[in-house]
């Protein structure tokens, strides 16, 4: 069977690599190594401890070069964001560069730049997408297929129940699971669609089909992250600083807030994608590959013993991830080692089906990301930004809300949303609490935590994107469906909607509606007056 696939939107000044990776590099160069070091650069490490930090592990001899070392690290930025988004070098090759430029340019002490490389997250998303490997294996995607959509036909029926959905699962349970599980349905169901269109023994494929059934998903999840603190560690993070100042919230209270607007933003998505592709796509009836499916489903029979060791497995690695203190890396590694103890997947099927071109990406960005915190980089970003927002007149208010949401919401595609919550959450406190208005520091805290969960625009952004990029494949030729500059080219808009959505849904509506206790404000001035906050205290209370 001959197949036909047409990819584009990889051609014109794109699909210049070499033009690429020399733009890449000059930004690089003079950024990190020509530009003057700005003064409240230096001052800035300076009064937080940064550089007597880097002295003491011995990256930095004075100020002057510690200051240096983080101008490196913001040249490495926009050189990481040129390659990430062209592959001018394989997305892999340009993670594995951010450990490398590292250790060659001692931004950070040895020992601690392959802990960054391969911690916590990095096994997390192993298993992950061995995870989706498994559940492929067994057909057990088959029949997640026909439990969620078998029941829906046509073209925005399926679209509208997928994406408000898994916006709804995933403000609950981990939406890198369940993208995981996911991805291949999607890709299942185009598949179905494009095999009952082809005629002549050709598979006349439609990317832009594709596309778009992997995009609503990806970004349905994204937007649940907003729903619950369950739905992920930035809001959890969020929360224990608000502890740190004698003003916790619980988890309900944080759900009045945020829950209402997951079926709101899943509801844009499926809009937002409908009008996007809606005159690319070839085929508009997605009946045939749900069909299609249900029928292999209805031949597979009665759920068989490798089907229900892998269900097993979701479940118990779900219930671990939930209720077990063993973080996410733990639980998610025994999806590389039960598919094969209990003989359901071969263990070279697992290893050659693991996008390591995306696991290597994703570890690069973590390096990328403490590299931003270690040297103060990042902190050094965030000052300007809030010394702009008072320059402009958005030091309180709605004002506020919109600048630190707006700048947290773009950070979070560069860096973790836990990490740049953990960021930001020592600095918009206190300013909310200087503020004076009511709600403080709830609702400048939930303004940074709301917009983390929208990292649509880089493919590094959250393992959303790199689950749905690694495993995201045609099925009869295993050549990738998206390619990382389309989460730019489909991200960026949808990141700005869903932003204007958090300032007028849960800004102008929920904060009124809902309120804010009338202590909130009083007891947490009275602790930062007093001097009381113990930000070390937060970070325990977070990470508990």
């Amino acid at each position: 069977m001959s197949h036909e696939i047409d990819t584009g939107g990889q051609g014109g000044i794109l699909a210049n690599k070499t033009l690429w990776l020399i733009v890449g590099i000059a930004f690089f160069v003079v950024v990190g190594f020509i530009l003057p070091t700005p003064e409240s650069l230096v001052e800035t490490i300076d009064k937080h401890g940064i550089a007597s930090k880097m002295i003491d592990w011995g990256i930095a001899e004075n100020l002057d070069q510690a200051a240096d070392k983080a101008m490196t690290v913001l040249g490495i930025i926009p050189m990481a964001i040129i390659f990430f988004a062209t592959e001018a070098i394989p997305i892999g090759l340009t993670g594995i560069l951010m450990p490398l430029l590292a250790y060659f340019l001692g931004l950070l002490p040895r020992g601690m730049i392959g802990k960054t490389f391969a911690g916590d997250a990095p096994l997390f998303l192993l298993g992950v997408l061995a995870m989706g490997v498994a559940v492929v294996d067994v057909g057990l995607h088959k029949r997640l297929a026909t439990w969620i959509l078998g029941w829906t036909k046509g073209f925005y029926t399926p679209i509208f129940v997928l994406c408000i959905s898994m916006a709804i699962i995933g403000s609950f349970i981990s939406a890198h699971a369940m993208c995981a599980f996911m991805t291949p349905v999607m890709m299942a169901v185009y598949f179905g669609v494009v095999s009952e269109k082809s005629t002549g023994g050709r598979i006349e494929h439609d990317p832009n089909l594709a596309k778009f059934l992997l995009f609503a998903l990806c970004f349905a999840l994204n937007v649940g992250g907003v729903g619950s603190p369950a739905a992920g560690g930035r809001n959890v993070i969020m929360m224990g600083f608000w502890q740190g100042y004698d003003v916790p919230m619980d988890f309900f209270t944080w759900m009045t807030y945020g829950f209402p607007m997951v079926p709101v933003l899943g509801l844009i998505v499926a809009v937002y994608m409908i009008v996007l592709f809606s005159g690319k796509i070839k085929h508009k009836d997605l009946t045939p590959g749900l069909v299609a499916m249900k029928e292999e489903t209805r031949k597979m029979g009665k759920m068989k013993y490798a089907e229900y060791v892998t269900f097993a497995m979701l479940i118990v690695i779900l219930g671990l991830w939930i209720f077990a203190d063993l973080g996410l890396g733990g639980p998610a590694l025994l999806a590389l080692i039960i598919p094969v103890i209990f003989r359901t997947t071969a263990w070279n099927k697992i290893l050659g089906g693991i996008s390591w071109d995306a696991w290597f990406m994703y570890c690069g960005a973590l390096t990328l990301g403490a590299l931003l915190k270690e040297t103060g980089a990042a902190l050094w970003l965030a000052q300007s930004v809030m010394g702009i927002l008072s320059y402009a007149g958005m030091s309180q208010g709605f004002g506020l809300w919109v600048g630190l949401s707006a700048f947290s919401g773009l950070m979070t595609n560069f860096m973790s949303d836990a990490g740049t919550t953990a960021l930001l959450g020592p600095i918009v406190i206190p300013m909310g609490i200087m503020s004076e208005v009511a709600g403080e520091p709830w609702a400048s805290g939930m303004a940074v935590a709301f917009a983390t969960s929208f990292a649509h625009f880089l493919i590094v952004g959250t393992p959303n994107n790199a689950i749905v990029y690694g495993l995201g494949t045609y099925p009869d030729t295993g050549e990738r469906a998206i390619a990382p500059i389309d989460f730019v080219k489909y991200g960026f808009a949808l990141w700005v909607i869903c932003l204007v959505v958090v300032w007028v849904l849960a800004f102008g509506v929920m904060f009124k509606v809902v309120g804010f206790p009338p202590d909130v404000l009083e007891t947490a001035t009275q602790v930062f007056e007093s001097g009381a906050a113990d930000l070390s205290k937060a970070a325990e209370g977070a990470a508990h």
